[in-house]
């Protein structure tokens, strides 16, 4: 019996891991989970040969007549430059399929192809923390949720960066076969069959201004002040500026009000020690001016979308490994 189609419509310098992660979900033979498993094609969207970013050559033996005929078309994450001009010929393949109501998903930059498509005006979609900010700007029509991990709006999946591509595709086996069944292929790939939280706790804290409009004093003043209970009008006396004054340089230079950009610092301070110390929460919360771990938890699960204790155990070897890299590095030099 022939196993729900999955078509992966593929660009020339497709990154690697996004690729890889719909060809290990729904292109290894699983059937002793589910019989039958699903059917896997890999679909040239531009003329060959195509490579990954590593240089690998893809072997595709599939083209986009095999989008439409597919169960689910996904479209892989893709280059700049198809960002920017997608190949008409996968725009009008991936109109086609949706028009024969296919599932249509994408992964991480692979949203770009679907919202020039047209297939996501007015719909809730998301991409890479990174790319979040261009593409709301070239796609105002579409809901950009920039904090999900992955949007389901029904026939229209989209999918953050990396990682996210395996919350994606795991949610996809959960809806056709189960939580059991994505649960064991979760299992085999030795991964979380569903990740708490969402972008926010991967992405920078920190707005990067295209100028600081004569801030940087303050903000540096702000920075080695955090432990303490600073209010607004506390950067107001220290910048000489009324309050007013000062939030309307806030909004020009980094797009947020001094009280967002204080908390924000705040819970990237307690990022941090959360990283690299063993302090508890409530020694955290004092240090990073939140006063109490309460007052913390609130604060940090709104920004950074989990808890403290969720957040320290999934980062808090990140510095350690880090270090121990450079070392390394350092050594073999």
């Amino acid at each position: 019996m022939s196993g729900h189609v999955v078509a992966v419509a593929v660009t020339d310098a497709t990154p690697v891991f996004e690729l890889a992660v719909p060809c290990e979900v729904f292109g290894v033979d699983r059937s002793d989970i589910a019989d039958p498993w699903y059917e896997l094609r890999l679909c040239a969207a531009e003329p060959g040969p195509l490579r990954t970013t590593a240089g690998m050559r893809l072997s595709t033996d599939h083209g986009l007549d095999a989008l439409p005929e597919a169960d689910t078309v996904v479209v892989a994450a893709c280059s700049r430059a198809v960002q920017l001009d997608p190949p008409r010929p996968l725009l009008e393949a991936v109109r086609a399929a949706h028009a024969r109501g296919r599932r249509i998903v994408s992964i991480c930059s692979g949203v770009y192809v679907l919202a020039a498509a047209g297939l996501l005006d007015g719909r809730r979609a998301t991409t890479h923390w990174m790319n979040a900010g261009d593409f709301a700007r070239r796609f105002p029509s579409v809901r950009l949720d920039p904090d999900a991990l992955y949007t389901d709006d029904g026939d229209i999946l989209t999918s953050a960066g990396t990682g996210a591509a395996i919350d994606v595709c795991l949610h996809l086996v959960r809806h056709d076969h189960g939580a059991a069944a994505a649960a064991e292929v979760a299992r085999r790939m030795v991964v979380p069959p569903h990740r708490e939280g969402g972008q926010p706790q991967y992405a920078r804290l920190l707005v990067q201004p295209g100028h600081d409009d004569g801030l940087a004093p303050v903000l540096g003043w702000a920075r080695d002040h955090l432990d303490e209970p600073v209010t607004v009008a506390d950067l107001a006396r220290v910048a000489c500026l009324s309050e007013r004054t000062l939030t309307r340089r806030f909004r020009d230079a980094l797009g947020i009000t001094p009280l967002q950009w204080l908390l924000q610092q705040r819970v990237r301070l307690a990022q941090e020690l959360l990283e690299t110390t063993d302090e508890p929460v409530e020694a955290v919360a004092r240090r990073t001016g939140f006063g109490t771990a309460a007052n913390l938890r609130h604060h940090f699960g709104r920004i950074a979308g989990v808890s403290p204790q969720a957040y320290r155990h999934v980062f808090r070897h990140r510095a350690a490994a880090a270090a121990a890299e450079r070392a390394a590095g350092g050594l073999s030099a």
